[in-house]
């Protein structure tokens, strides 16, 4: 038996044999031998095959698991359609090249654009357009996809990758777990997955040279390991984890439409992180309150120009309206530094998480910071819209943001349109700095929202994307502890509500600990709501009070980690 380890994509446990999937390879002449037209003709063949053939695996999908992660494969029509794309393809092709170097071009020109940023939500944007891009190309060479429909019965599937159209085509009941090389969490394959119930580790190096068809293979998509090859003890023990995590499983439905209290009866306010319009759905659908967290850098993202007024105000207006005019925390454009937009004439910088990112860019781009904070005003009047401003370092950007909207509202009245005039401001607490002086920020501030994902690594001065300095940006240190206790007394003395929207909020053993600190808001991944919401149920104020005295006691970020663990309730 060998033992691996992975990321932990998909809970569960699964037993099955294995079957490796290998794509066809992309081979293509780079000489044209047919006219521009001819390619052209070639080129919206295979685009209009393509969106035929994904419309019907979203409406196969949209039957099984639901409408919202059928908007997956929709999004993949979008691409195929996007008219920036299609253009710049078609300009290749009337300067001499193929169909497929064309199409290839470009689309890895976006790709790369998108890789750069270390945000993983568009991260995941380069992987849909990277899996559009290879299934085109397929297309016009003529290769057949791979067939995930008629795999066996108890089939392990292990792949370098696995992409959102190849996930679509998995019929569940064949399909016991998925075992791949590349990968994360937040990837759209890895969301279907879990929509489908099928367990999934990720980030396995080399595992698919390490696996032979046929081999026995357990995995546990919650820890991430893996076994290859084990004896029967090790099956068994598997084969009864397997029962015990299903009915788990069934029983967390239960906490769908019930209200998010502690076990003696305190409310915490739950909420989820979107990053378009289109996510409403799967936000209403998890059974939280609203949105704590709209990353609008997605409106941006894959433009030649910036979204103008009207654009960004349809949107705002479309997320509030569809919540039905619950709350809607959206986050000021975060671009800048990492986040390179050639359009915006942003250039690559040495440190780009110390450099020109976030309330930085759009303080010293002032048109592009006041069509934004205008078209959010504007959507304002439709349902409970606040503004949140990232990456603050000084009390002053928050006052010349108020000053803004002051401003952007005398000109609001003039014009007679509607507007919230009490909409709140907040800052986003995820640098030290910010949380040296949470007690002058909160005097001006209407929230706080802490960022715990850049509060870490900054507080840490470790680069979270860094592998080798992974150890240290974790919550779990009692820096970033001390720094987060702080942060919440202080907005509780000036009486503004602090809520939390890192990758911590949803952290079953640190949840007890942000209870006893007084956080009352949590936002968190939809797929986090009802777990988030039962773990809070299971603890009660003067229990949390009690574990947190002790590990505010600790020094050590393994003794503060293997406490927590111990006293873990899930």
């Amino acid at each position: 038996m060998k033992k691996y380890r992975g990321t932990g994509g998909s809970d569960g446990i699964a037993v099955g044999r294995a079957v490796i999937i290998k794509e066809a390879d992309i081979k293509y002449e780079h000489k044209r031998t047919k006219t521009a037209n001819e390619e052209n003709s070639r080129l919206i063949a295979a685009l209009e095959r393509f969106k035929s053939i994904t419309a019907k695996m979203a409406d196969d999908m949209k039957q099984r698991v639901g409408e919202k992660d059928s908007k997956i494969l929709l999004g993949h029509i979008a691409i195929a359609d996007d008219p920036d794309l299609r253009k710049e393809t078609q300009k290749l092709i009337e300067s001499g090249k193929c169909a497929e170097e064309a199409l290839e071009t470009v689309f890895d020109r976006f790709i790369d654009m998108f890789s750069s940023i270390p945000d993983e939500m568009m991260r995941q944007r380069a992987t849909d357009i990277g899996d559009v891009k290879v299934r085109l190309l397929h297309m016009l060479i003529g290769n057949n996809p791979v067939d995930m429909a008629s795999l066996p019965p108890d089939t392990i599937i292990i792949a370098n990758d696995l992409t959102p159209s190849m996930t679509a085509g998995i019929k569940k009941e064949n399909v016991s777990g998925i075992l791949t090389q590349m990968g994360g969490r937040t990837s759209h394959s890895t969301i279907l997955a879990r929509a489908l119930m099928i367990p999934a580790v990720l980030s396995v190096k080399g595992i698919v040279n390490e696996i032979s068809d046929g081999d026995t293979v357990i995995i546990d998509g919650e820890k991430g390991d893996v076994f290859v090859n084990p004896d029967e003890e090790t099956i068994r023990k598997f084969l009864n984890a397997r029962e015990k995590h299903l009915k788990a499983k069934e029983k967390l439905f239960k906490y769908k439409d019930r209200n998010t209290q502690t076990a003696d009866g305190d409310d915490i306010l739950l909420l989820s992180n979107i990053g378009s319009p289109q996510e409403t759905d799967a936000v209403k659908q998890s059974g939280c309150e609203g949105v704590g967290l709209f990353r609008t850098e997605f409106l941006f993202i894959g433009k030649n120009t910036p979204p103008d007024e009207e654009e960004q105000f349809e949107a705002y207006k479309e997320t509030v309206l569809a919540l039905g005019g619950g709350t809607v925390v959206i986050r000021t454009l975060d671009l800048g530094g990492d986040k390179v937009m050639p359009y915006l004439g942003i250039e690559k910088e040495e440190n780009p998480f110390l450099g020109y990112r976030a309330i930085r860019f759009c303080l010293d781009r002032e048109e592009i910071c006041e069509t934004q904070l205008r078209a959010i005003l504007r959507a304002s009047v439709y349902g409970d819209i606040k503004i949140m401003i990232p990456l603050v370092t000084c009390i002053d950007e928050l006052l010349t943001v108020r000053k803004k909207v002051k401003n952007i509202m005398t000109q609001l009245d003039k014009d007679g349109i509607r507007y919230n005039k009490d909409i709140e401001i907040g800052v986003m607490i995820e640098t030290p700095a910010a949380s040296e002086i949470a007690d002058i920020l909160a005097k001006e501030a209407d929230f706080f929202s802490i960022g715990t994902n850049d509060l870490t690594q900054y507080t840490m001065a470790a680069d979270r994307t860094n592998s080798r300095v992974e150890y240290l940006c974790s919550a779990y240190n009692i820096a970033v502890l001390r720094s987060i206790k702080r942060i919440i007394e202080c907005a509780d003395k000036e009486g503004i509500m602090c809520s939390m929207c890192g990758e911590a909020a949803s952290d079953v053993r640190l949840i007890p600990i942000w209870i006893s600190f007084g956080l009352k808001e949590l936002s968190v991944s939809t797929a986090s709501v009802l777990q988030t919401r039962k773990t809070i149920s299971l603890w009660t104020k003067a229990e949390c009070d009690e574990l947190a005295d002790r590990i505010m006691g600790l020094f050590c970020q393994g003794d503060i980690k293997e406490l927590l663990e111990e006293h873990a309730r899930f």
